[in-house]
């Protein structure tokens, strides 16, 4: 073989340290003379994948947080005074976390306060109610008296003048009939003064009540936990964990929890020009940044219909959950995974590199090398990973084709398939419906680095 010239060997030895697959080859260009890279149309299986990154979670969790009943104390923000080692392993009933009693220093005096206002103005009520009884029995005894003395004078005036007669019966009738609105008076003011006791005896016991909140609340203040486990600290919405220090609000009220190890999922984000391939029991492999040599399989459970914005992030991207297969009890909720998702594997296939695959016209050809020429050779292309594309139609196995267009493409003739319609404009001129031109996938893409080629 004759030796290279100098931008040849320069190009082999490129190809070597960039770890390029043995498909790919240094040759003379036959039509330029210059050298160029070709690479050998392979049969074999195709595997399409969407890498991301992504972080393990438990998929069951007992959660740890503040009292329950913090909003009936009419508590809202506190602050964690205190709290044990993330990755500690706790008992059922173990401190967990304290929480700062500041806060409810001034509502316990202010609800003692007010517990005092109200036991007041039950005494208040019930001495009045007493008092205005009394009276109101004291006046219908002495109507009861009066009522006597008329009867009295009634009969007296019988032996008298016809209108002292009428006079007496009128006194008398008078009596009775006061007598009788007094005792109906009675009855009013009694049941006056049940409503108004009902009424502070409610606040009194809603006081009471209160306090006993406040005062369950600030013995709850020391937390611990309800199961044992390993505590994790909750991530707020900025992605900051909870830690001494932190704030806690009784809508968000989570300190820690508790996961359960041996159910693990990892949580990922597929970009918006990926997430179409992504779908629901698709098989993925994962890697774990901590330790690269373990290997882990795993399911897609979960793909978001709504995509968001990341912070750090330009594009929007979708939320992915991946169920961890393996039970493994080194596993940590925060680890970082690369997930590797398999939306694609099709069996004995053909497949050429991207970058062998041009367009002109809305034609997609390459440029394939047969013996000392090179021609332009339509094709047909399927799928499309990463790195390869898919050939249906145009090449064989082993067939040679260039990574990159020699100097006098244009010229080289186009060799069209069989019945091939590719560029051609609809029947009747429809301009509107006429086949765009091929365009190559755009840079951006293509990932920005290509993983190794394993030789």
């Amino acid at each position: 073989m004759p030796p290279l010239p100098k931008r040849g060997v320069l190009a082999a030895l490129a190809l070597i340290v960039l770890g390029v697959p043995a498909t790919w080859l240094v040759a003379r260009d036959p039509a330029g003379g210059a050298s160029a890279v070709v690479a050998r149309v392979k049969r074999g299986e195709f595997v399409v994948t969407v890498t991301t990154s992504g972080e393990l979670r438990a998929r069951k969790f007992v959660q740890i947080t503040v009292p329950p009943n913090v909003q009936e104390a009419e508590i809202y923000q506190m602050k964690i005074a205190s709290i044990v080692p993330e990755g500690t392993v706790v008992k059922a009933g173990d401190l967990v976390a304290e929480l700062d009693r500041s806060s409810l220093a001034p509502k316990l005096a202010e609800v003692s306060l007010a517990l005092q206002k109200a036991e007041a103005v039950y005494e208040q009520a019930m001495l009045d109610s007493t008092l205005n009884l009394s009276k109101a029995r004291e006046d219908i005894r002495s109507m009861e008296l009066g009522l006597e003395e008329k009867r009295l004078a009634k009969e007296q005036a019988s032996f008298e003048a016809p209108t002292v007669r009428r006079q007496a019966e009128i006194d008398l009738e008078k009596a009775e009939r006061a007598l009788a609105q007094a005792r109906l008076d009675y009855k009013t003011k009694t049941d006056q003064a049940q409503a108004k006791m009902r009424e502070v005896g409610a606040d009194l016991d809603r006081q009471k009540n209160k306090l006993q909140v406040v005062q369950q609340v600030m013995q709850a203040f020391t937390i611990t936990a309800p199961a044992p486990g390993m505590v994790i600290y909750v991530k707020e919405w900025n992605g900051r964990k909870r830690t001494t220090g932190s704030q806690v609000n009784s809508w968000d009220p989570g300190v820690a929890t508790l996961p359960d190890l041996t159910q693990m999922e990892s949580i990922t984000y597929v970009n918006e020009i990926d997430i179409r391939k992504v779908q629901v029991g698709q098989k993925v492999v994962m890697t774990l940044d901590s330790d690269p040599s373990k290997r882990l399989t795993g399911t897609v459970t979960s793909v978001a219909n709504v995509g968001e914005q990341r912070p750090n992030a330009d594009a929007k991207v979708f939320e992915v959950k991946v169920n961890v297969t393996e039970v493994d009890t080194t596993l940590r909720p925060g680890m970082t995974t690369g997930n590797n998702i398999e939306t694609l594997r099709l069996p004995n296939v053909l497949s050429v590199p991207l970058e062998a695959v041009n367009g002109s016209e809305g034609v997609p050809f390459v440029y394939k090398v047969t013996g000392g020429s090179t021609v332009r050779q339509e094709v047909v292309t399927g799928a499309m990973s990463e790195d390869e594309v898919v050939i249906t139609q145009g090449l064989e196995a082993d067939d040679r084709v260039l990574l990159a267009p020699p100097a006098d493409g244009n010229k080289l003739t186009l060799v069209r398939l069989p019945g091939s319609t590719a560029g051609t404009p609809p029947a009747g001129g429809d301009t509107a419906r006429t086949a765009q031109p091929y365009t190559p996938p755009a840079e951006s893409a293509r990932p920005a680095t290509r993983p190794a080629a394993k030789s």
